[in-house]
Parts: C-alpha cells; structure tokens; sequence
C-alpha cells in the first residue's frame, strides 16, 4: 500500500509467510521501557480481510513486539558495522555537525595560546595611578611592547597582554584626572581580568573522547584547538525508492491521483537521523524495477515506502524472496504501521520496508530506521523518558499505539488526526507517545520518542 484510499487498508492485516521468525536473543539493545508485549495472535487473514487457508501453528506469522523490534534493528546494525569494517572519514568542520568522533579530540595547541585581556579596559603595571599610553593594543595584532611600573595601555578584549602587566582594569572601573593619568574606581587584584595561556587546556590535552556527538559547540571548540577537519564515524548511505503508480509529485489531486507526501518528507527525516541520502528513486508498482534498484543499489541501508502487504501490486515481498534476503521483521505489533519490515539483503546492507500510509511510515521510521541508523552512526542511544498523558488514549487489543503529542506544562497532550493516513497531527506534534496494548489514562506515564526538530516547535496544536 502507498497511499490512503487506493488500496487495501494494510493496517488492518496480518501477512502470511512461510516460517515464522526467529529473533536473536544475544546483545539485546535499549527499547521500550515496560514489558515486550506477548499477547494472542491476530486472526489469520488474507492479504484483503479475506480468511486465510489454514496452516499448522508453527508456520503461522507472528509479528513481532514493539521493543522487540527496535532491539532487532540495533542487532542487525552492529552485525553489519562488524561486517563493514568501515574507515573512519575526515570531515571538514562545516559538513561535520551530526557525526559520530572516531577519534579522540586532542588540543593541538594551548587555549588560549598567549595571555589574552578577557575585557575591554586598560592593562597595567605595578601600582597607580598609571600614564597611559597613546596607543592602544587590539586583538589580532603582534605582540606588544612590555610595560614598566606606573604605565598603563588602552586594551580590547581578546588582545594579547603585554609583557610585564600585573592585571587588567575594566572600562567601567577607571577614570582618568586632569592630568590623562588613570585611577581605579575598584580595587585591583594581581592577574584580575587576564586569561592565562593554557587556562582551558594545554596542547595534547584530551578535549572530548570517541563517541561524541558533533554539536555546533564541539565545531567550535574542535576550531579553537586547531582542527580543520575531524575524524568521523561516515554517515550510514541510503537510497529511498518511492513505490505506486498513483503518486503525484506536484500540483492537485485528480483523476484517482493523490500527491505523494513520503517523496518530500523521508528524505530530510533521514538526515535528521544521521544518513546520507544518495538517492530518492520513484519506482511506481513496477516489480522488474524494484529488483533491478534493489539489486544495483550498493548503499547501507534502502528505505521503501508501501507494498508492504499482500496485494496484487505489492512487490516488496516477492522482491526479497527472489533476492534471498533474510526477513529479521515482518510485521511489528504498533499502529500505525503494523505491516513494517526489516531485511538483511548482505551482511552489511539492509532493507527497511515502510508502510504507505504517512504517518504509519513515520511508525516505521522510528521503530525500524532510527535504531539502525542510530547505530551504524554510532550516535548514543537518547535517554528515554516519561511524562504523564494529559488525556486518556484509547489502545489497541493487542498493539502498541504510537500517538503524536505536544509537551507541555501538564504532561504530553495527544494529538487529534493521528490517523495512519495523517500527517496534520505529527505535523504539529513534539513527541510520539509509546501506548502500550489496552490504552492508557488520563494522568499515566507514557514513554515518549522526542521528533528530530521538538526543539524548534511551531506551537501548533490540534487538541
């Protein structure tokens, strides 16, 4: 499925496969934070709500639990980072923000490098009153000429000290007299308002260790200890292929036609998740095309958006069948986005098969790529945590629910228009609240997944 009211409503389904899937229980990576849901199986359909043929209970499909699944994507992802023995890249620093450091962060030099005036003022000598020089010392300029006992010079922030200064009078803190000599309104302390060389760290000091995030702060610091680049962790490559023959890529809605939403937005979610998008291909329901993108792309992982599910122009499925591709996930207990997967196609190259729907791709997205990619980027883990729910939730029987919300002083409130075929609520959303089976109530603890851009909310809200 690839788009709301052109198919079957996969969301509904329950798709059959030959063998049931074994998980890998060694390594287990962080996931949801209560108990991994086990309850009854769905009832068997076909791949349109029709009853399926019967087939003995150890061949049924069973998708697999929410936490689990994210536990498998990270699994997958160390086997494949094992597998890839990939080299550490140098980054220069302004392609650098977003990455992972492969390498320690050593000062290449003292900071500061000389004494420096850490306010604007004059710098003295010996004790005053002081005769002031006719010029001045500015920052960026050669080294001044030292001063003698009873002499003071005008000094900007930054510039460096001249041999011989005892300390540094702020602006606001002298006067001059009749005479153009200067005095203290304060009194002044020995090495007052001078950065020492070495104050924040000497050459070879350890900065930051390997693993830390390049924040813009890290670029700044990584630029004032003397970097021109870094030593990364690559970003993980991806290609998306854009599935249905019924997309549009611009213009209105016509003729059985609708705009295809996943084009515009998956691209740039991918980024925000530490990838390297390559390539954005539309394939439309063309089964030889998917296998020959498939099969050409050497990237790290493919991200597909719909033909998930079983219907007659659903390729995703016979695609990696054909290809011999190893299914980790078919299926994951969530809504949206139940007919979700993941497939190992090399052992270092895996496919992320996402639901049509919008939001049930953004489902997929954080259940399924963000671990996997998280991991191959090696980022941190993100801490999780809990706020209380404003509203109740209705839950699914069985399924975890994933429910856009926006923080707010009272806890997370959850969004109206959170739909599998609807953006308008994450759209306006901070946060997707993690619902376990059964629903949650009004003031309960609900686990939340922070969107990449919570930080800089629009403060939407459709309540």
């Amino acid at each position: 499925m690839t788009s709301p009211g052109t198919r079957a409503d996969a969301e509904a389904e329950d798709l059959d496969v030959e063998e049931a899937l074994a998980l890998v229980k060694e390594n287990p990576g962080p996931a949801h934070r209560g108990p991994a849901h086990r309850g009854p199986a769905h009832p068997d359909r076909g791949g349109h709500g029709t009853p399926a043929p019967h087939h003995p209970a150890d061949a049924h499909h069973r998708a697999t639990p929410w936490p689990e699944a994210r536990a498998t994507a990270e699994r997958a992802a160390r086997a494949a980072a094992r597998a890839a023995r990939r080299t550490p890249v140098a980054v220069p620093l302004d392609a650098a923000l977003g990455l992972t450091l492969a390498a320690p962060l050593a000062a290449l030099t003292d900071l500061p490098s000389f004494d420096t005036s850490a306010m604007d003022g004059w710098a003295l000598a010996g004790p005053g009153p002081w005769e002031v020089r006719d010029e001045g010392v500015l920052a960026g300029h050669a080294e001044p000429a030292p001063l003698t006992d009873g002499e003071a010079v005008r000094i900007a922030t930054g510039a460096r000290i001249p041999a011989d200064t005892t300390a540094v009078l702020r602006t606001e803190h002298g006067r001059t007299d009749e005479r153009g000599r200067l005095h203290p309104t304060r009194e002044v302390g020995h090495g007052q308002d001078i950065r020492p060389r070495g104050q924040e760290c000497r050459s070879g000091d350890q900065l930051l260790p390997v693993g830390t995030l390049a924040t813009p702060a890290v670029l700044g610091l990584a630029a004032a200890a003397g970097y021109d680049t870094l030593t990364a962790v690559p970003r993980p490559r991806v290609d998306v292929l854009v599935l249905g023959d019924e997309l549009l890529t611009e213009g209105l809605p016509h003729d059985g036609l609708i705009r295809d939403a996943l084009g515009p937005m998956l691209p740039p979610w991918l980024r925000a998740l530490g990838a390297e998008v390559r390539a954005v291909r539309r394939i439309g329901d063309d089964a030889r095309a998917l296998h020959r993108a498939v099969t050409a792309s050497d990237a790290d992982l493919i991200v597909t958006t719909g033909g998930t599910a079983a219907g007659p122009v659903d390729h995703v499925h016979p695609t990696l069948r054909r290809i011999g591709a190893e299914l980790l996930v078919d299926g994951v207990e969530v809504r949206p986005g139940h007919p979700m997967l993941l497939a190992r196609l090399k052992d270092d190259q895996h496919l992320v098969g996402l639901p049509g729907n919008p939001l049930a791709a953004v489902s997929g997205l954080l259940t399924l790529a963000e671990p996997l990619l998280r991991t191959l980027a090696a980022r941190p883990a993100p801490e999780p945590y809990t706020l209380p729910l404003r509203d109740a939730v209705q839950g699914h029987p069985y399924d975890t629910r994933l429910v856009p919300v926006v923080l707010r002083d009272e806890g997370a409130v959850p969004l109206h228009y959170n739909g599998p075929a609807m953006l308008r609520g994450v759209a306006a959303a901070d946060a997707l609240a993690v619902v376990p089976p059964g629903g949650a109530r009004s003031g309960q603890e609900a686990e939340l997944l922070d969107l990449p851009w919570a930080a800089g909310g629009i403060g939407v809200c459709f309540t």
